[in-house]
């Protein structure tokens, strides 16, 4: 199983304790980890690779040099890495043709099997939008020519390489950038919204991204049903989404508790 990362030094250990959850949680699977990065260094990387090997999988490293993005426009806010999903399928091998990319304020709780194995032969991505309306019109407002019906999160990407290979084009997304930067709240997020929603395939939030944020919002919507209980035993994966991440000091937030136990667990022996 494909898993795309991209980061730099600041998220090494939230990676790693992703990392640590997911391998836990997926025992019968072998995972090839891409990790893509441009400023870090080779003592982080040894140890990154050291801990990856450790558990059994296969660590393979991309190097983006900084010539390669030169060019592109950024934003007050966001640096070059922000175009690296965007645009791995400049540099992931030809031979990788499905990945998932995961975000690293993430646990994965649950086997994430079904999710890798959803088909998107006809999508760039398969995603989840965050149930809220609120968000969701605002958003759909904000990017306003573009025609989005809804307000996919980019953190948990599903991504079909081949297609992408064919249809994105980096010039068109730099273009974007171009015209609409003093919009951009997520940039990234923004331009996979914009440009290619149509190509997105969407996946069950509760299942595959949970945003612990909307814990109460989602137990009063369903009735009561999705409560802890429920993420415990069906959702696979937890995304801390917003600026407030759990292995930050003064840290608020449902399922706390869990993610310091799986930090835990990762950090103890590195």
């Amino acid at each position: 199983m494909n898993i795309l990362v991209t980061l730099d030094s600041n998220y090494l250990k939230p990676l790693k304790v992703m990392l640590k959850s997911l391998f836990m949680n997926n025992p019968e699977e072998r995972f090839y980890i891409y990790m893509m990065y441009s400023n870090m260094e080779e003592d982080e990387i040894y140890n990154v690779n050291k801990f990856v090997k450790k558990e059994n999988h296969k660590l393979f490293i991309i190097k983006v040099e900084n010539e390669h993005f030169k060019d592109s426009p950024l934003t007050m806010y966001y640096t070059k890495e922000m175009y690296y999903r965007l645009l791995a399928f400049e540099f992931l091998p030809l031979n990788v043709d499905k990945i998932l990319y995961l975000d690293p304020d993430i646990l994965v709780i649950n086997p994430i099997r079904k999710l890798y194995d959803i088909c998107i032969s006809k999508y760039l991505y398969a995603a989840a939008c965050h149930n809220i309306l609120t968000v969701k019109e605002i958003n759909k407002l904000r990017l306003k020519p573009y025609q989005i019906e809804t307000y996919y999160n980019s953190g948990v990407l599903l991504m079909n390489i081949d297609l992408q290979r064919e249809i994105v084009k980096e010039k068109e997304i730099y273009d974007f950038v171009k015209k609409n930067k003093n919009k951009l709240i997520l940039p990234d997020q923004d331009i996979i919204n914009a440009l290619y929603s149509k190509y997105i395939k969407k996946f069950d939030e509760i299942l595959f991204n949970y945003d612990p944020r909307y814990y109460k919002y989602n137990k009063i919507l369903s009735k009561g049903n999705i409560d802890m209980d429920y993420v415990i035993n069906n959702t696979s994966i937890i995304h801390f989404c917003g600026k407030k991440k759990p292995w930050q000091k003064n840290y608020v937030g449902e399922f706390y508790s869990l993610y310091k136990h799986y930090e835990k667990m990762a950090l103890s022996h590195t």
